[in-house]
């Protein structure tokens, strides 16, 4: 059984990852963004965004 609230955890993870993507960020700290933690992605996302 899927969990929801996973699902929308994942939903925008993904919507953050093609944020930054669009904004030139492909790697932080060395590392793809799939495999950072989402609070790294957010805190990534609202330095960018600013």
């Amino acid at each position: 059984m899927i969990n929801n609230e996973d699902t929308k955890m994942e939903i925008k993870r993904e919507e953050i990852i093609e944020e930054l993507v669009e904004n030139g960020v492909f790697k932080i700290h060395g590392k793809q963004l799939y495999e950072l933690p989402l609070y790294t992605l957010v805190k990534e996302h609202m330095i960018t965004t600013q």
